[in-house]
């Protein structure tokens, strides 16, 4: 299908070079201003946009695209239902078309306020949806900073510990983390399960791979790479409860649940944000409280090098997503809060956010019940095991 499209559309602006060579240029290589690309809920209807203007306008790209196409000058140029398609097809062909849209816009004044169409949307008119819907799969670097390696430590057992994982790396440990249900968009709310009191935060960054890849090395690891987006790895340390095949850790359980996995708000095209490891600056925020910040420095193993391991292990598809890891400041450092707990409660306003990228706000509320006519084999709640 996409290569018959691709042939199609060939043809087409071929033709139309022939008929009319003075009106034709070729795919724009430069843009003229950066742009994040997202879902959004537009008329009740998921639809890819721009996010522009300081992340204040999101212009539909098909409406936008339709109407550039009117002029004589544009080739059609059919664009990609969702953010997977965008995805996909940005290296071969779209990120060319994607910058003339952008230059068109910005050329003919379209985002000013006098003289707006209707493609292009104030942010708050919109609801923000998880930019993917969903990744094939989502790979989280676990204990990849050295401040989360020694959580409530103090600066001695830090240092301490920060030598001996400088001596000895290893390599990175990487788990799988569902995606559909468990990824959500900016203002949903993250759903404690009913009777896991044990629900912490972890702010991360979200690399979004464009090309397939394995064996990817470290040195060329970016050019698989189709930009960045913020996330959180919600996690329960409730753990197991006693008996049965094994207790303590369970990474399904401590990994799992619906909404444990936002993303977004939006995604940044590699090209408009830079080397993550020279500019990454994550924080998160719980009802007003810094509980998190952290910079690159702070990893244990850096993003190429995460990209090398993960596609040793499993090939890397376009809007797979690989998340870099936390710093300390979670749940298990007790860190004090408004509410003195070290764990989320009810009602909480928990925020990511990475500075370049944007900030994911989202509210934390408990599941009151489970139906009645379970017979018992549901993961119980952790006073039932816990004294």
């Amino acid at each position: 299908m996409i290569r018959k499209t691709l042939y199609s559309l060939s043809f087409g602006a071929a033709l139309i070079m022939v008929a009319s060579p003075p009106e034709v240029a070729a795919q724009a290589t430069e843009v003229v201003e950066p742009f994040k690309v997202g879902t959004f809920a537009i008329n009740d209807v998921p639809t890819v946009g721009l996010v522009m203007r300081n992340d204040q306008l999101i212009v539909d790209l098909a409406a936008a695209n339709r109407a550039m196409e009117l002029l004589p000058q544009y080739a059609d140029v059919n664009m990609p239902e969702d953010m997977l398609g965008l995805i996909e097809q940005y290296e071969y062909g779209l990120k060319g078309r994607i910058y003339e849209v952008v230059n068109w816009l910005v050329e003919e004044e379209l985002l000013n306020s006098n003289n707006r169409r209707s493609f292009v949307h104030p942010v708050d008119s919109v609801d923000i949806m998880a930019p993917i819907q969903y990744p094939s799969k989502i790979m989280n670097a676990a204990v990849n900073f050295y401040t989360h390696a020694c959580e409530g430590c103090n600066d001695d057992e830090l240092q301490s510990r920060i030598r001996e994982r400088q001596e000895n790396r290893g390599v990175p440990y990487l788990f799988l983390k569902p995606t559909r249900g468990a990824v959500i968009g900016h203002g949903d709310d993250i759903i404690m399960p009913f009777g896991r009191d044990r629900i912490e935060w972890e702010v991360e960054m979200a690399i979004v791979f464009g090309r397939t890849g394995k064996y990817v090395a470290a040195d060329r690891a970016y050019d698989h790479v189709f930009g960045y987006m913020v996330a959180m790895d919600i996690s329960d340390r409730g753990g197991r409860p006693p008996g049965g095949y094994s207790a303590g850790s369970d990474w399904f359980v401590g990994k799992g649940h619906d909404t444990f996995a936002p993303q977004g708000p939006w995604i940044v095209p590699k090209e408009f944000f830079g080397d993550p490891m020279e500019r990454l600056h994550q924080t998160l925020v719980i009802d007003g409280v810094t509980v998190q910040e952290a910079r690159a420095g702070d990893m244990i193993h850096n993003i190429p090098e995460l990209i090398e391991y993960a596609s040793s292990l499993i090939t890397l598809f376009p809007g797979d997503v690989l998340q870099s890891g936390t710093s300390g400041g979670t749940g298990a450092g007790r860190v004090e809060r408004a509410t003195g707990s070290g764990y989320l409660i009810d009602g909480e306003q928990i925020s990511a956010s990475i500075e370049g990228i944007g900030t994911l706000t989202h509210t934390v509320r408990v599941e009151t019940s489970v139906p009645d006519d379970l017979s018992g084999s549901q993961l119980p709640p952790v006073r039932t095991y816990r004294p």
